[in-house]
């Protein structure tokens, strides 16, 4: 028996050393961890159950099985990360590259399998070379078997991509399907075709960085959701989220104890709103003054800047922030602002996670490129998102809520459930100008002094309509707060709707305008 036990033990020990010293001294060198490095540092120390370390590839063309080394090219297995339970996967860049072959996909699907079993999570931390070219189309369909996977556990578990490494072609669309996506700059990319192949169609020159680096797909594509310096910085922003996220769509998000009083008064906010209806301000000050000791965690920071979303809590209490910027082209709802909240909204009413919307919008982008581009059908998913979210929803309107606009972010009509304004508020079809140049332009055009009569008519409408009293009336909100009463309101209504219960029409599923 003790020859036996020491067979284990060595085959083990090959399986922890991957693709082999040299490997990963190369890997270390390109400044990044290995597989199980990686892991250490994602979860807490000593949780780590692996699965399938002795699995190994069964493919004997071009040479294959001459070298068949354990693990197959990615560690799998079950860990905790803050004491909570969830299912990890690390592709091994020091084995075949991480390539995906048969028996690899294989691994992959059983940890997606067992976290659906057992309700918890899913973390894949990407860096493969891609689709394993000698396997053929086993290789392909391994992705399709990941990809199903993925889709079915769509709303059901959280699930959070990683790219560490290369990762491209076939590969990028599992992260896609993922609920957020993290990358680290300079050593991850993410595309579909390679630099090489776009010089061949498009004869674009174009480098690996800027085609798909951490920073490109976090500011201009939207396809990453975070982007870090490093990979610990990284992997620790991954805690971070999961310290927001249920298990499943079967748990509540979970407590955070905090020292912040819910009785604060945010005395800051007081003078937040310039005089200048006009001048902008930072909503993401607004945000921090009323949430639990300042503590936001941003998502999307660098795309779509005009629109704010992200984690943070009151009382205790997870909450999604979806927020206008009225410091980023004026708040202004355009195509991705409105892809990037509708995403975010849908995300946290399929977890639970109650939706705290802060609301100073002008109305929508005009213009031929966002209307060609398709603004009616893409504002429609932010509007559909906000429909058909049963999770409590509470806004805050803080300055401007114009036009179409209003309806999209929130509004009491669309199942709003506490909807308030600073005395600040401006709820209106349109701004002074706009509605006093269609209103009153015969007028305007007979009087002598035409700057001064727009002057007159444009206080006028202010007086009457630039405010939040006719909306309080008809109890479009329900109620008028001052600024500093913002956090404990919000705390109060929250806790009211801790047992909030609202359903759907039963249907197979919607068809969002996407």
């Amino acid at each position: 028996m003790d020859d036996k036990i020491e067979q284990l033990r060595e085959l083990k020990r090959q399986a922890l050393l991957g693709g082999g010293q040299a490997r990963i001294d190369a890997q270390h060198a390109k400044g990044k961890l290995t597989a199980r490095e990686r892991l250490d540092v994602l979860l807490d120390e000593g949780s780590f159950r692996e699965l399938d370390m002795l699995a190994r590839h069964r493919s004997t063309k071009f040479g294959l099985e001459k070298l068949r080394p354990l693990g197959d090219g990615v560690v799998t297995g079950v860990g905790t990360v803050h004491g909570r339970a969830v299912c990890v996967f690390s592709q091994d860049f020091t084995t075949y590259g991480g390539s995906l072959g048969e028996v690899h996909a294989e691994k992959i699907c059983k940890v997606l399998d067992y976290a659906m079993k057992i309700g918890v999570p899913v973390i894949g931390l990407n860096d493969s070379g891609g689709a394993r070219i000698q396997e053929g189309v086993v290789s392909l369909g391994g992705y399709a078997d990941i990809f199903l996977r993925n889709t079915m556990a769509s709303g059901v578990i959280p699930q959070i991509s990683v790219i560490l490494g290369p990762c491209a072609g076939g590969a990028v669309y599992s992260p896609a399907l993922t609920d957020f996506v993290f990358m680290t700059k300079g050593t991850s990319y993410m595309f579909v075709t390679g630099p090489d192949v776009v010089k061949t169609v498009t004869h674009e020159e174009v480098t690996f960085e800027e085609l798909g680096g951490a920073e490109t797909h976090a500011s201009r594509s939207g396809v990453a959701h975070f982007a870090f310096d490093n990979e610990v910085d990284t992997l620790l922003a991954v805690r971070k989220l999961m310290s927001y996220v249920p298990l499943s769509n079967r748990e509540k998000p979970p407590i955070k104890p905090t020292n912040d009083s819910s009785d604060r008064d945010c005395d800051r906010l007081r003078k937040v709103i310039p005089a200048n209806p006009n001048q902008p301000y930072d909503m993401k000050e607004v945000i921090r003054d009323v949430i639990d000791e300042a503590d936001f965690f941003e998502v999307h920071a660098d795309y779509a800047t005009n629109i704010i979303v992200g984690f943070a809590t009151l009382d205790g209490m997870p909450v999604g922030i979806v927020a206008n910027q009225p410091a980023s082209m004026a708040g202004v709802l355009d195509i991705n602002s409105s892809v990037k909240g509708a995403r975010f909204v849908r995300f946290c009413d399929a977890f639970s996670i109650p939706l705290v919307v802060f609301e100073d919008v002008p109305g929508f982008l005009p213009g031929t490129e966002q209307e060609w581009r398709g603004i009616i059908r893409h504002g429609a998913k932010l509007l559909y998102a906000f429909c058909e979210a049963t999770v409590p929803k509470l806004t805050v309107i803080t300055r401007k809520a114009y036009g179409g606009a209003y309806d999209v972010m929130n509004s009491k009509h669309i199942r709003g459930d506490y909807n308030v304004a600073w005395p600040s508020a401006e709820i209106a079809v349109m701004g002074a100008k706009g509605a006093v140049e269609i209103l009153y332009r015969k007028d305007i055009d007979k009087s002598e002094n035409k700057e001064q009569r727009m002057q007159e008519l444009q206080d006028q409408y202010n007086e009457e309509f630039a405010n939040p009293y006719e909306a309080a009336e008809r109890g479009y909100i329900d109620d008028v707060i001052e600024p500093h009463e913002t956090r404990r309101e919000l705390i109060k209504a929250l806790r009211s709707l801790r047992t909030k219960v609202e359903t759907l029409p039963w249907k197979k599923h919607g068809n969002i305008p996407l």
